[in-house]
């Protein structure tokens, strides 16, 4: 399996918490991320982290309420959300990223997608 592959994702009541599963094939990549793309807008960036050191990065809209973590062990990343929003409810993507030395260049896989609701 290379492809990611996301659960996780439901309905849930404003304020909920919720925690997304992104699982991924036995290598190490170099990052992993959490996009979302809610119904016509366009993919956006939601978290990362690094491969190497764990470095994480966020986007500023869920600065303080998501976390994303990476357990080695179960080659699994995990998106945590809390104080869940309406404006959070989108399809959940789960992205990895890779050096191919063979063709010197990046290569990314994508996950299928996980949908989350918040109501209101």
């Amino acid at each position: 399996q290379v492809q990611p592959v996301e659960s996780g994702g439901r309905l849930v009541q404003a304020g909920d918490s919720l925690r997304l599963s992104c699982a991924t094939s036995g290598r190490t990549y170099i990052s992993y991320g959490w996009f979302r793309q809610a119904p016509g807008q366009e993919r956006e960036f939601v978290a990362s982290i690094r491969g190497g050191d764990g470095y994480t990065r966020y986007a500023d809209f869920v600065k303080g309420r998501f976390t994303i973590s990476r357990d080695n062990a179960e080659n699994t990343v995990y998106l945590r959300m809390n104080s869940l929003k309406p404006e959070d409810t989108a399809v959940y993507y789960c992205n990895v990223q890779g050096w191919s030395p063979v063709v010197a260049g990046p290569y990314d896989y994508w996950g299928q997608g996980t949908q989350v609701t918040v109501s209101s």
